[in-house]
């Protein structure tokens, strides 16, 4: 029986899904859209360059939540490579890590959430947003789920996401020079209240310093106008023109919203790779680049996209995704330190009645076993 629905699923399946590609797709009139056309692949030669690229990546997870609070331990990394050469950091600490503490409070018959960081080193608190940028009504349309008030805990990472944009500008003024490159672990488009202020921070320090700022992602969720995903068509197109064993970029869009920007690419890094990856160039910054200039940047990138544990992804962003990483054990560690801390000052009934609120869903996965 089982085996006869799953049949009929993977036939629909295969019948909606079609090979016409369209035409990429961004939901919204702040792109400039480039129909697909074969003769946009522009294959990446490789060249010789002393250019330094930075990779920037954040992480954090919750240590304890309740509808109205949420303790949360975050880290922001950053590491420099010439190809796959690593490059020693002279001037900032290579990692910062602070708590945040998210609480809710009543003003103007309103819920708002307000963000407190506590850097784990005094000297990491110049590289934190200011608490003052982090307070959000939980009514405002960017942060809530549909029609839904904004859950806490998803507020509470906002500070991670401005920590990064904020040690960016740091990691441009300090360790990089003219004609250097940072990439940021993700797009290049602004989604919160005050997140656009720091990002105007470190492109303007980048431009200042002629450092070209980007973004690469790990996923893309974009379409075309038939549907499918954006980067799978594009995989297509290449294939359907022989270049699938080569490294390319394929420009795809143009943003004009000053939340977003960015020109946006797709591209393969390395011919071993069965992938391919959304890339972003702060907007004002690509339109001023050569095409020699821009496969220069492409080169140096594939450059460091050959290790052999993920050919055709940045070796810097999964160095950076792992030093920003925080893990599972690291949780239960700082969390039995927070509930000691919360009994010694007997104050553990207070906390414990609105914990309470949101963790039989934790209980019940730890009646059957479940992490």
């Amino acid at each position: 029986m089982i085996a006869d629905v799953v049949k009929k699923l993977v036939f629909n399946l295969d019948r909606i899904v079609s090979d016409n590609l369209g035409d990429p797709f961004l939901s919204s009139h702040n792109y400039r859209t480039y129909p697909f056309d074969k003769k946009k692949f522009q294959i990446i030669k490789p060249v010789e360059s002393d250019k330094k690229i930075a990779f920037i990546d954040g992480g954090n997870l919750e240590l304890i939540s309740a509808p109205n609070f949420s303790i949360q331990i975050n880290r922001v990394y950053f590491n420099i490579f010439n190809g796959l050469k690593r490059i020693n950091v002279t001037t900032i600490p290579q990692r910062i890590e602070f708590f945040s503490l998210t609480m809710a409070s009543f003003k103007n018959d309103k819920i708002f959430f307000d963000t407190y960081l506590f850097p784990v080193i005094n000297s990491y608190d110049q590289y934190l947003p200011d608490s003052a940028d982090l307070s959000f009504d939980s009514s405002d349309r960017r942060i809530m789920y549909g029609t839904s008030r904004a859950d806490i805990s998803r507020v509470a990472s906002i500070s991670r996401r401005f920590a990064e944009w904020l040690y960016a500008h740091y990691v441009v003024e300090n360790e990089l020079s003219t004609g250097d490159v940072i990439v940021m672990d993700g797009t290049l488009r602004t989604a919160f209240k005050n997140e656009s202020k720091y990002a105007k921070k470190a492109y303007d320090a980048a431009k200042k310093r002629k450092v070209l700022f980007s973004g690469l992602s790990k996923s893309s969720n974009l379409f075309t106008t038939t549907g499918l995903s954006l980067l799978g068509a594009v995989r297509k197109l290449a294939i359907d023109q022989e270049l699938d064993s080569v490294w390319y970029y394929y420009p795809i869009a143009r943003s004009i919203s000053p939340e977003h920007e960015a020109a946006i690419f797709i591209v393969k890094l390395n011919e071993q790779s069965r992938r391919v990856f959304r890339y972003e160039i702060q907007t004002e910054q690509a339109e001023q680049l050569s095409k020699g200039k821009l496969n220069e940047v492409f080169s140096v990138l594939s450059l460091n996209s050959c290790d052999i544990s993920f050919p055709g992804y940045p070796y810097g962003l999964i160095d950076a995704d792992d030093k920003a990483r925080v893990r599972h054990e690291e949780v239960e560690m700082y969390k039995m330190l927070l509930l000691t801390e919360i009994s010694e000052r007997g104050s553990y009934l207070k906390f414990s009645r609105h914990i309470q609120s949101t963790d039989a869903h934790d209980v019940l996965n730890m009646l059957k076993g479940v992490e």
